[in-house]
This record gives structure tokens, sequence and C-alpha cells, in this order.
């Protein structure tokens, strides 16, 4: 029996940490979702929903803070339970800005960058509520697995970002105005996916540690 086998024997079946983890992944999910129905919804819904699941995101950070402070010996490093949790809640903060942007400037629709950022959004948090679950049932090697296509989907989106600034710029019929809306709402979107790679990162990371 390997010694990480053995240390999960000992520990006291904490599954709550595993229910936070989980309960955020899923807001991710649903933030990214309802974000990209602004292809056909008002901004103002879509940032309206956006910001509930915001909200409830912070709850989860905070219980996850109030429980890291009550508790001594958790299922895996302290560190990595307040990182996973402040990656995920921010790029739920990210999306939620992005909404924001596009109730505040009074976007009518996305631009087609931005709904193709908003796809790659939904896929990358899509994998990543689907994924976190293996955490809890110790299945590394498919942590590894699924996290390369969180990766792979955030190399897509950042070329689609570049792509899409460099087309900003060199459109000599855009008005300033209109170029800072669409820069700030395209800035967001590619942070949010960023931050999804962080997260697999981070749950690759955690599959070589305790595998």
């Amino acid at each position: 029996m390997g010694i990480q086998a053995l240390i999960r024997i000992l520990l006291p079946r904490e599954e709550h940490w595993y229910d936070m983890l989980e309960e955020i992944a899923g807001l991710s999910h649903e933030a990214a979702k309802a974000l990209l129905l602004f292809k056909e919804r008002p901004a103002s819904e879509v940032q309206a929903t956006v910001q509930a699941l915001e909200h409830k995101a912070d709850d989860v950070v905070r219980r996850m803070g109030n429980a890291l402070a009550r508790t001594f010996v958790t299922p895996i490093d302290r560190e990595d339970l307040h990182r996973l949790t402040g990656e995920l809640d921010d790029a739920i903060d990210l999306m939620n800005l992005s909404a924001r942007v596009f109730a505040l400037f009074r976007l009518e629709r996305p631009t087609p960058p931005m709904v193709e950022l908003m796809v790659r959004l939904e896929q990358a948090t899509a994998v990543l509520a689907g994924v976190v679950p293996n955490l809890r049932k110790h299945r590394f090697a498919r942590l590894i697995d699924e996290t390369r296509r969180v990766r792979a989907i955030e190399k897509e989106a950042d070329a689609i970002y570049r792509e899409a600034i460099s087309a900003l710029f060199q459109e000599t019929h855009t008005d300033f105005r209109e170029m800072w809306k669409q820069k700030e709402a395209l800035d967001h979107l590619e942070a949010a996916v960023d931050h999804c790679d962080n997260v697999g990162d981070l749950l690759s990371n955690l599959a070589v540690k305790h595998g």
C-alpha cells in the first residue's frame, strides 16, 4: 500500500472540502453558460444572472476560508484548497465584469470574437466542472488527461483574442469609444479563460503530488 493511500485511510473523511470545490466549479460553468446567452438575451438580464452566481461563489469562498481557519488537517494541502477556490472565484468575477461591461456600455449583441471567447469559456468550465469530482475519487490519472483539454482550449482562446485585438486596432472606421468598449469585454473574457487554465494547472499538480 502506498503512503498516500495509507494517509487517506487514517485521515477523517471530511467530504465538505470536496463539496465546496465541486460547488464553485459548477457555479463557474453556470456563469459561463449564462454569459453565452448574451447572443440572444438583453445584457441587463445576463448581467443580473451572472452577478447572482458570482455572489454564490463568494459565499463558497467565505465558507472555505472559515473551514480552513477551524481545521488543522485537510485531505489536500490547505494552500491548494485556497488557491483552487480563489482561481475559480476569480474566473467567475471576470465573467461578471464581462457581463457588466455588456450592460454598462449598452452593447446590444456580442461581436463574433466575443462569442468565440464565450464558447471557449463555456467549454473550459464544463471540463473543470466535470473533472473536479475526480479529486474526491482520487482518480488522478484522469485529472491529468482532462486538464490537458483546458490547456488546449486556453491556447485557442488566446489566438482568438490576439487576432480580435489586432483587427480592432486596424479598423479605420471604428471610433475610439467603440474600440474601448470591445477591448474591455475581450480583455475580461480572455482573462477568465486564463484563470480556468490556472485551475487546470493546479489540478494537474495535485494529481502528481497525491497520485
